[in-house]
């Protein structure tokens, strides 16, 4: 697995919070240090950046690339229990456990100052990472995130593939259904932009995700942004406000 790391200035001197990336389908651990311009005000921050890839790249597997929203690029940041996937395609495992143990023997990260965020499928993965482990992750927003996946095509295809057809079993990876449960200890922050298509096509479903935090009394920022994508300009206009929520938590 590549996985591309920022390290800011004030890194030289000692250890600093890091904040993991998680992107969205398609994507590469390449994607986010080129498209997003979170470098600089990282660099302000005193904010260590670590974005993995979506998925397993090797060994191949028959077929994984006949969807573009399954299979390799699209690890939906679960562990697979279903053949073939399940041998390596452990995202969750991966981005909990394996690349912290990374991180922290490598880099001058600080292991009790972690935050997490991401971007369509990526952002799902964090809400529910982030939700599922409130105390290895102190902070978490996304942009324009998969929020209901059990009740949207994008989610339902993966899951099945990934998980099997025991919708129980999927609740531990649906930020809604999670967030409906037990609120995240921190102020959470979303953006989503009213123009977007996967919002028109109901894969998004950001409702779903504030009526869960009614429920429990989560506090969320769901912000719409009027006119904006799903592309990398709409989360480069927000970038900074996403860094500035990470870092007045981690610090």
């Amino acid at each position: 697995m590549k996985f591309s790391v920022y390290q800011p200035p004030r890194a030289k001197a000692g250890k600093v919070p890091v904040l993991y990336y998680l992107a969205g389908l398609t994507c590469t651990e390449e994607t986010f240090p080129t498209k997003a311009h979170a470098q600089a005000v990282a660099a302000e921050l005193g904010l260590m950046l670590i974005a993995p890839d979506t998925s397993p790249r090797q060994p191949r597997i028959p077929g994984d690339a006949e969807k573009w929203d399954f299979g390799q690029g699209a690890g939906f940041y679960v562990d697979a229990t279903q053949a073939p996937w399940s041998t390596n395609y452990r995202m969750y495992s991966y981005v909990t456990r394996e690349l912290p143990e990374v991180v922290a023997a490598n880099l001058p990260a600080l292991s009790d100052a972690s935050g997490i965020f991401g971007h369509s499928m990526g952002g799902h993965g964090a809400l529910t990472i982030a939700l599922r482990n409130p105390t290895q992750y102190k902070s978490v927003s996304a942009f324009a995130p998969i929020c209901a996946p059990m009740q949207c095509p994008w989610g339902q295809k993966a899951f099945t593939n990934y998980l099997g057809l025991d919708q129980e079993k999927w609740r531990g990876h649906d930020a809604s259904e999670l967030l409906a449960q037990k609120p995240f200890p921190a102020h959470i922050l979303v953006d989503q932009g009213t123009g977007d298509q996967f919002l028109a096509e109901h894969q998004l479903l950001p409702e779903k995700l504030s009526a869960a935090a009614a429920k429990s009394g989560q506090r969320l920022t769901l912000r719409m942004q009027s006119g904006y994508d799903h592309g990398y300009y709409f989360i480069q206009t927000f970038m900074a406000d996403h860094l500035k929520h990470h870092a007045q938590i981690l610090m």
